[in-house]
């Protein structure tokens, strides 16, 4: 009974959040299991401090957004990052002086938060931390091989067909419109999907050529962690089979020296003695 009354009091109070999709992914998951978790704690894990330049850009941003109202924020923050390193070393004492306080009574009070938990509820917090960073170095990846250039990924033949006839798809919603998109694809005979076959190979052979040209730009330019991992190694062995570079002009190579075979030469006193052997007749 006590099973029963505790799994409907979790999904009165979890079911909206685990009905809001369809599959939940394993962050939201966690996040629900951490909050069970944390329920016999009074208080939440404290928030990190700002360090010394987001203080300054939240104090101006204040500040702009009260005198230019109109300006977008993109513009606005690159002024304030541009003032900020313009900032002579006094001027940013105050905001690091700030956030090293900060940073000190967070320690404080993150360390009394952990001391209040149960092992399990530690590890929980862990994970959670855990999958907080793997999601941020993968956007910070993304991020860089869009300022790279890397190009777009080939498309399949159900996407080329999606993309061409999404807008005149029925259905009110996106997923309603993919969802006819699918059964209409289906119902396709394999003559009719033959061109958007040939379209998805041709699209594929140009995805090979240009990652293979930007895979070799960025060997070159010092970016070998972001190419793929077959080509990675490939890159590593082709480092090291390369040829050592030749001295440079002012380098002074030493040379082996030849070793040639030395001729006698015949001494004054074996000259001496031959021409007297040839002048002295035989005895009778």
């Amino acid at each position: 009974m006590a099973s029963v009354v505790s799994l409907g009091l979790f999904g009165r109070r979890f079911g909206g959040l685990l009905n809001s999709c369809s599959w939940p992914s394993v962050s939201s998951v966690c996040s629900v299991l951490r909050k069970l978790s944390l329920d016999n704690t009074s208080s939440t894990p404290p928030k990190r401090p700002l360090n010394a330049y987001l203080r300054y850009v939240v104090e101006q941003q204040q500040v702009l957004f009260k005198q230019n109202p109109g300006v977008k924020v993109a513009e606005k923050t690159k002024w304030i990052a541009q003032a900020w390193r313009q900032l002579t070393p006094d001027q940013k004492q105050p905001y690091e002086i700030a956030a090293n306080d900060a940073r000190l009574k967070y320690k404080v009070e993150l360390a009394a938060f952990k001391a209040k938990l149960t092992p399990a509820q530690l590890a929980s917090l862990k994970e959670e931390r855990r999958q907080k960073l793997a999601k941020r170095r993968t956007i910070r990846k993304k991020r860089k091989l869009t300022i790279l250039g890397k190009p777009k990924l080939p498309r399949t033949a159900f996407n080329i067909f999606m993309a061409e006839n999404f807008d005149d798809a029925k259905g009110a919603t996106s997923q309603a419109k993919l969802k006819n998109l699918q059964d209409e694809w289906h119902r396709l005979s394999d003559t009719q999907k033959q061109m958007y076959t040939q379209l998805a190979e041709d699209d594929k052979i140009r995805y090979q050529n240009e990652i293979k040209i930007w895979e070799e730009q960025m060997i070159e330019s010092g970016h070998a962690d972001v190419i793929r991992v077959k080509q990675k190694r490939r890159a590593q062995r082709l480092l090291r089979t390369k040829p050592k570079p030749k001295p440079k002009p002012n380098q002074t190579e030493l040379k082996p020296i030849p070793t040639v075979a030395k001729t006698l030469k015949p001494t004054a006193t074996t000259s001496t003695i031959k021409a007297i052997r040839s002048k002295k007749e035989p005895e009778e």
